[in-house]
């Protein structure tokens, strides 16, 4: 649905705070709010009471005419109903959202139901009331609202991200929404999309920002290290734990967990997480004790959690925990319109960090870092401004430079990820070798149990069949 021509738009009765007597002697600099509703007896009484509360309030009896009001007039907060004839609310809001960059949302329904209050909440609306509307209740929540625009739009909590492309600005919209709704994140992105720098960005602009961001590489340590760093361990729990360890639960106590590559994460250690998830403690290894955390958990995977999930590699149930609300990151190619940007911000950082007088680069050179492919996206390009950087001697970085440095880098060096991958592939094919396909034997020479060495040969498509000397 589009409103691209406001005046198209029908006419409606609308209340606006200036023809009311009260309204004259309103603070010029106090917060703007939209009210809409359809109840136009609830409509004047909600007006006349923030009035009360010092807002600035311009009121419409339907979305559609309140969508013409925000074409010419800016608003702080806009608060509505949720049934109406026509746009209802959450179609109000999805308006909204495409058209003005985190203009927070507060929506009122007379039919609360937790189906509404879920697809509001999951879509970045700011708040949800039920009616008859607790006054003290809209009170709070309009205050959070017209504070968090006033003081945290687009600014610091994101200044590291750069972007001007349009998937990227809603995308931070999203992210900004949802940073102090305390709900679990799940960012999917292709490697280097920079999922771990928009983590930190949500943590930044939620009201754990004064608490510890830690990060941890869920595909990057063995199992049992894996569980050891998480949960922490007690002294004497293992060979080699000649002291305690807290672990990065406890660490992140009050703040966030970033888990990066969940879906690397082994099955034994999938129970455990979705445990301490849902209970809110942690057992050390080694420990009788649970330990209550306080953890908000974002999470990020380049893989297709759906069809790990389907192949029994990823558990369902830990997946709905963690997938609260979903953020994609666009590869670096989908917003190709960055690339100048991005280009020109990371030659200043590295020119100053290196001491070298490189100031642009050439026009032909330019084209070709818009126009490749970039498989690697955003860590890539770093790559390559930074070896450009390192091997110039004029100011201005030359075409040739530019290709060198994509021909070397696009041997698509793996990632630890895809080389521990092939690792265990060829581990596991000379292993069955050795145990002429018997896969009992096979498990007692690694160490695992039938259950892990059948997961382990269907990840990579192996038969056992296949490595018997007599088939």
């Amino acid at each position: 649905m589009s409103f691209s021509q406001p005046s198209q738009l029908p006419s409606s009765n609308t209340h606006s705070s200036n023809d009311n007597t009260s309204a004259r002697d309103q603070n010029a600099d106090a917060p703007k709010l939209l009210l809409v509703e359809d109840d136009e007896n609830l409509l004047r009484l909600l007006t006349i009471r923030l009035q009360g509360e010092g807002y600035q309030v311009t009121s419409s009896e339907n979305a559609t005419q309140a969508l013409r009001l925000m074409f010419n007039n800016k608003f702080d907060v806009v608060l509505s109903d949720i049934r109406m004839p026509g746009l209802d609310g959450l179609s109000f809001f999805d308006e909204i959202l495409n058209r003005y960059n985190d203009l927070p949302v507060v929506l009122m329904t007379a039919h609360g139901t937790i189906k509404d209050a879920v697809t509001a909440t999951q879509k970045g609306v700011f708040g949800f009331l039920t009616k008859p509307i607790d006054h003290d209740e809209l009170r709070k929540v309009l205050s959070r609202a017209t504070q968090k625009n006033t003081s945290s739009q687009m600014g610091d909590w994101c200044k590291d991200i750069v972007t001007r492309a349009p998937e990227m600005t809603k995308l931070l919209s999203q992210a900004h929404r949802i940073a102090d709704k305390n709900v679990s994140v799940l960012i999917n992105g292709a490697s280097g999309t920079g999922k771990e720098l928009l983590a930190k960005a949500i943590h930044k602009a939620s009201d754990r920002a004064n608490k510890p961001f830690v990060a941890i590489n869920c595909g990057a340590l063995p199992e049992n290290l894996l569980e050891s760093e998480l949960f922490g361990h007690t002294k004497g729990a293992f060979t080699g734990a000649v002291q305690s360890s807290t672990g990065l639960f406890r660490e992140a106590h009050g703040g966030t967990l970033f888990l990066d590559e969940i879906g690397d994460m082994p099955s034994s250690l999938q129970v455990k997480l979705l445990r301490a998830i849902q209970e809110r403690t942690v057992r050390p290894v080694g420990s009788a004790t649970n330990i209550d955390i306080d953890v908000r958990i974002i999470s990020a995977t380049h893989k297709d959690l759906q069809k790990e999930m389907e192949e029994d590699r990823f558990r369902e149930d830990l997946y709905y925990r963690l997938n609260v609300v979903n953020l994609r990151i666009p590869s670096l190619k989908e917003r190709f319109e960055d690339i100048p940007l991005l280009t020109d911000y990371l030659l200043k950082q590295s020119a100053e960090r290196h001491g070298v007088k490189a100031t642009q680069f050439a026009p032909d050179a330019l084209k070709k870092l818009v126009t490749s492919d970039w498989p690697g996206n955003v860590r890539q390009l770093v790559n390559v401004v930074e070896q450009c950087v390192a091997l110039t001697q004029t100011p201005v970085i030359s075409l040739s430079l530019v290709e060198q440095a994509l021909s070397e880098l696009s041997q698509n060096w793996p990632t630890l990820t895809q080389a521990r991958d092939s690792f265990e592939y060829q581990y596991l094919c000379r292993l069955l070798q050795l145990a002429d396909g018997n896969v009992t034997r096979a498990s007692d020479l690694a160490g695992r149990n039938r259950t892990d060495m059948h997961k382990l040969m269907k990840k990579h498509g192996l038969n056992a069949a296949d490595f018997r000397l007599n088939n």
